[in-house]
């Protein structure tokens, strides 16, 4: 994996913002690719990060609170598997 924000093409437009409570602990920024801006979300704990296109963050603001317990009832594992995505 390569470092979030530093792979060729992407630059990072923002400092880091860091949001966290007791469960959890998330920094967030914007960084610009050849593609356009997306918002970089990294877990320091984990080590895990995903970085998300306008569209992406906005389809969630499409969901119900049922699709985040589902997600969060099952952490670090996809909520759709590629058996689920094939049967559709």
């Amino acid at each position: 994996m390569t470092q979030p924000g530093h792979s060729e093409g992407a630059d990072t437009t923002a400092d880091a913002i860091t949001i966290a409570n007791e469960f959890a602990e998330v920094r967030v920024r914007r960084v610009d690719t050849r593609n356009g801006s997306r918002l970089l979300i990294e877990s320091p704990r984990s080590g895990q990060w995903i970085s998300l296109c306008p569209l992406e963050l906005e389809s969630l603001t499409w969901q119900t609170p049922l699709t985040f317990s589902a997600m969060i009832g099952k952490p670090a594992a996809p909520l759709i598997t590629d058996a689920t995505w094939e049967d559709t």
